[in-house]
């Protein structure tokens, strides 16, 4: 019986573990942008150009 409150004690530290990570994402800005993600895959790449070294 002793060990089901040891195990209560440990999963009530982890959940408050996760809410406070929660959260903490959340004040810092983790969550801003929505929309961006899903309309980055219908942009293409520029494609950069190549540079050659012709100078020996």
């Amino acid at each position: 019986m002793s060990v089901l409150f040891i195990l209560i004690g440990i999963s009530l530290f982890v959940a408050i573990g996760f809410l406070v990570a929660c959260f903490w994402s959340i004040n810092n800005g983790q969550y801003d942008d929505e929309d961006t993600p899903a309309y980055r895959m219908l942009f293409d790449d520029v494609p950069q150009k190549k540079t050659t070294n012709n100078n020996k």
